[in-house]
């Protein structure tokens, strides 16, 4: 078997590099606020979310004693194939559910899904454990209603960055709880070390981001702060995306190689001349991405014949 990274990239997407190359030329390469100072100027600049038609319904919903609010999008004139707990990005310490509401309704007509995004506390007001634990709740509440409230037990969740390692964060909290109720989940490029401790992760060693999410917390090998160190059997089939130039790219396929160890079954797509983030770009390569997220999601949430 060849494990070099080309044999990881779909030949199809090749042809879609040069167009997508043009736009990445055009754009300056960004970086998070470096400092607590930075990130209150970045956040007091952030637009107000695109509106989506018909918009969200908000819900504050309670599991094992806490609160966390839902943007609840229900499919229109579809039926509910199965329910999708999405985990918005922003490095732990920035964006909303409501910043994912045009990309959620979307998904939810596309597939006939429920899309219920989360909105998990902030750091650095709210370090870890806050945004896992609200995770944590919105998942619970949903392994307990979805039957009623939306007629499946059908169940997915992922995420875009650290919205997907809040995802992984959940699927092993509820594993060690004996819950097993999600069929499967989307990581798109998620932070796995924020140890600095592997070489993966030592890439990302002097971001804020870390030390803003992380606070106090005596040991960042913690798995319920670092998945990369979790013990990760039994979990569901997993859906795994990174570009080739994200600086994540060795973290991913470090989590993907112990996701395999473990058993898993690991889909992991790799996408050429992609940055971090790519799939949020208005480039071929990222509307590929999405579909292959689609046509993934679709068969793992439909009615088994």
């Amino acid at each position: 078997m060849h494990l070099g990274l080309a044999n990881l990239i779909d030949p199809r997407l090749q042809l879609l590099v040069d167009e997508s190359r043009a736009f990445y030329e055009k754009r300056a390469a960004g970086r998070g606020p470096n400092s607590l100072q930075e990130l209150r100027t970045v956040r007091a600049g952030v637009a107000k979310p695109a509106p989506a038609s018909p918009p969200a319904v908000e819900e504050l919903v309670v599991a094992d004693g806490r609160s966390v609010q839902l943007r609840i999008h229900t499919p229109v004139d579809a039926a509910v194939k199965g329910v999708f707990l999405e985990i918005h990005g922003g490095g732990f310490y920035m964006g909303s559910a409501a910043g994912s509401d045009v990309r959620n309704r979307q998904l939810a007509d596309t597939l006939g899904v429920v899309v219920a995004s989360v909105d998990y506390r902030l750091a650095p007001e709210h370090p870890w454990p806050a945004a896992p634990d609200d995770c944590e709740t919105a998942a619970l509440w949903l392994v307990e209603h979805a039957q009623h409230r939306f007629g499946t037990t059908k169940l997915a969740v992922g995420g875009f960055s650290a919205g997907a390692t809040l995802a992984m964060t959940t699927l092993l909290r509820l594993r060690d709880r004996g819950i097993t109720a999600f069929n499967c989940a989307v990581l798109q490029f998620g932070t796995y070390d924020l140890s600095a401790h592997t070489p993966a992760g030592r890439l990302i060693a002097d971001e804020y981001f870390l030390e803003a999410y992380a606070g106090t917390a005596p040991d960042r090998t913690n798995p319920d702060l670092s998945p990369i160190y979790a013990e990760l059997s039994d979990l569901p089939p997993i859906l795994m995306l990174v570009g080739d130039a994200d600086i994540l790219l060795q973290d991913n396929l470090a989590m993907a190689a112990r996701l395999s160890a473990s058993r898993a079954d690991i889909d992991l797509r790799v996408y050429p001349d992609s940055p971090h983030g790519f799939t949020g770009h208005p480039t071929p390569i990222a509307q590929a991405a999405l579909d292959d997220i689609h046509t993934w999601l679709d068969g793992h949430l439909s009615p088994t014949l």
